[in-house]
């Protein structure tokens, strides 16, 4: 995976490594471990993430161009209202 698309939303956005690590409940060092590629991101942890930075994870793992998220299935949202 490319992690400079992470690197940069964060960047972007003028957070801290020590601030999504906080996001994704590890620790900072284990977040820049992502970031420079010397650690895979579990898939709970790029949903996470895609959902933060409002986007896909496609769009995380560079199989599109296109940043806009896709909108939830109807499982997704029958599961979200339910736990609501």
């Amino acid at each position: 995976m490319h992690k400079s698309r992470i690197r940069a939303m964060r960047e972007d956005r003028d957070l801290k490594q020590q601030d999504i690590a906080n996001l994704l409940g590890c620790s900072q060092v284990c977040y820049s471990y992502y970031e420079i590629g010397r650690r895979e991101i579990p898939i709970d942890l790029l949903i996470k993430l895609a959902d933060y930075y409002n986007t896909s994870v496609d769009y995380l793992l560079y199989r599109t161009d296109n940043s806009t998220p896709y909108p939830p299935s109807a499982t997704h949202k029958r599961q979200h209202n339910n736990s609501n």
